[in-house]
């Protein structure tokens, strides 16, 4: 099961990315656990200066932007 944390404070922009990472994992079919990351200090520490953030087993794959569904599905297949 693949861990996928969402970082940033829960602007618009994060929420946007925590949605389209649910519709991405929904089609893939993906079993994992999503979940949204707000404390400042543990989104530094991935060392994310650029929020929203998208982090998937640990490793950072987006920064600063909000991927597309599709694009979201190519970085989690």
């Amino acid at each position: 099961m693949k861990k996928i944390e969402i970082l940033g404070p829960g602007c618009p922009k994060c929420k946007k990315l925590e949605e389209e990472t649910r519709i991405a994992t929904y089609e893939l079919g993906l079993e994992c656990h999503i979940e949204k990351v707000t404390d400042i200090q543990k989104i530094t520490a991935y060392g994310v200066m650029m929020t929203p953030a998208l982090v998937v087993d640990g490793l950072v794959k987006v920064t600063g932007k909000v991927p597309s569904v599709d694009e979201l599905k190519a970085i989690l297949s």
